[in-house]
């Protein structure tokens, strides 16, 4: 390697793994702030909330990577470029392809090995960490219980709160709970100002104890005869302080906290697990798809709509076909096709939801599959993007590459997330979701290295404001003339 190569390396690996840990910090440090509030506190000891943290840190990873490529390309490039080395190196004879093809093949590298980390060690740290989690939550049920929506991660309950506070995070306000644990619908709803949750670790049971509030319950299911659904149609009471046990044996966890219960999740596959898994739900969506087909073309019974042989068909038949029978017919057969009708769309209906989130789980693991492949990508373009940027604005250190870097990522980041939205909602393919923010930065990447290896500015506002200069310099010298 030739001592120009190693300056070059060296020059840019300085700010990359600076730049790489400060943005790995801060990436994980949110993370951990939209989490850790969860997990503190709740009796877990230090080593699995260092596990929590490690296996985020691995997650993380893969996204730092490209911002601190961006990042310490256009810091490396742009101190050549204010230290005049740029200058120089022209003098000499030497070209700014020549220049930064030992930083080209570390991108490669690089993109590599977060090919690498996308395909091993991601699945992985995903994989650990979800499980890790919801085991926490298992051996901790209060923590599974999230305020503003209805939990219904307890059997047989749906329960709804505005706030969970204290410091355990057991005590609740504006508690709203829909009991379901007899089968027969919403027969039970327990409304209260505040509440508390109680529970032992180990125990099958966390005990609700409720304050100032409200009890209403059916009794019309529940009665056996007319007579009873009469007289006890409905109960209910207000009070001061309710108690009941919920059984949460069913939910709560063994003690186990590194035990793997959830393996399915698209994010815990590798490509080759994706590749082998997304044939298999595609032929269930199919299959589906053509079950809830024939049920609609059977409940039509559109087997029995057929021609009439020509011998037997009348003469002179009216293009409206309901003129052709008598109005008897007519209101039977309106009344007939009202009522399929109203049933295939009733099906159409209850089979929406279901069928729609077949499609969108399908179209998970297929937008991982692309996009795992299109991300690891992300260092060579975002590296096409950050030398030339940094030869033209030739500013180093900190403050215009930093605010440059974190513009072009976010315009990277948000483009692929959007993308990946719609793909999931079927709103486009797969393939282009994942890649539509490689779509738009290949050719942004493409024009800064033209222009940097013609010495070129971003934009070359001569091109627009020298015509108009010279328009007015000819109308002024006539003028004098």
């Amino acid at each position: 390697m030739k001592i120009l190569d190693k300056y070059i390396l060296k020059t840019f690996l300085v700010p990359f793994v600076a730049t790489f840990l400060i943005v790995l910090f801060v990436l994980v440090m949110q993370v951990l702030w939209q989490t850790f509030e969860n997990i503190a506190g709740k009796g877990i000891s230090m080593p699995f909330i260092l596990k929590f943290l490690y296996y985020t840190t691995l997650i993380i990873t893969p996204q730092a990577l490209p911002i601190g490529v961006l990042l310490s390309s256009i810091m490396a490039l742009g101190n050549l470029g204010e230290n005049y080395e740029f200058a120089a190196a022209k003098s000499a004879g030497i070209s700014l392809q020549r220049l930064v093809r030992p930083l080209v093949f570390l991108a490669i590298i690089l993109s590599g090995i977060n090919f690498l980390f996308l395909n091993n060690i991601y699945p992985y740290a995903v994989l650990k960490q979800k499980n890790l989690y919801l085991n926490i939550k298992k051996k901790k049920p209060a923590m599974a219980l999230v305020p503003g929506s209805f939990n219904s991660d307890i059997p047989g309950f749906q329960i709804k709160f505005e706030e969970k506070y204290g410091e355990e995070e057991n005590l609740l306000k504006k508690v709203l709970i829909y009991d379901l644990t007899t089968g027969k619908g919403n027969q039970k709803v327990i409304t209260a100002e505040r509440g508390k949750i109680v529970s032992e670790e180990g125990s099958r049971y966390m005990t609700l104890i409720l304050y100032d509030g409200y009890y209403y319950e059916e009794h019309v299911n529940s009665a056996k005869t007319s007579i009873k659904k009469k007289k006890m149609a409905a109960s209910n009471a207000t009070f001061k302080e309710y108690e009941f046990n919920i059984d949460i044996s069913s939910v709560s966890g063994d003690g186990d906290l590194d035990k793997e219960r959830h393996t399915k999740n698209f994010m815990m596959l590798s490509l080759n697990q994706l590749k082998d898994t997304i044939p298999n739900l595609k032929t269930s969506y199919d299959e589906i798809l053509l079950l809830k087909s024939k049920n609609i073309f059977a409940t039509l019974q559109a087997k029995d709509l057929h021609q009439y042989p020509d011998s037997l068909r009348k003469e002179n038949l009216d293009a409206d076909i309901l003129k052709n029978f008598d109005t008897k017919s007519k209101i039977q057969i309106l009344n007939t096709a009202s009522t399929k009708a109203g049933r295939a769309l009733s099906s159409i209906k209850n089979n929406k939801s279901s069928i729609k989130w077949k499609r969108k789980n399908l179209n998970f693991f297929d937008t991982e599959y692309y996009n795992r492949i299109s991300f690891s990508l992300s260092c060579l373009i975002l590296f096409f993007i950050g030398a030339p940027l940094g030869s033209i604005i030739r500013k180093g250190g900190f403050g215009l590459p930093m605010i440059l870097a974190i513009a072009i990522y976010v315009t990277y980041f948000f483009s692929n997330t959007f993308g990946k939205n719609l793909a999931e909602e079927s709103s486009i393919t797969s393939f282009l979701g994942s890649w539509i923010a490689a779509f738009i930065m290949v050719p942004v990447g493409i024009l800064l290295t033209r222009r940097a290896t013609k010495d070129k500015g971003i934009f070359n506002l001569d091109a627009i404001t020298q015509p108009i200069t010279n328009y007015f310099k000819k109308i002024f010298s006539k003028k004098d003339a």
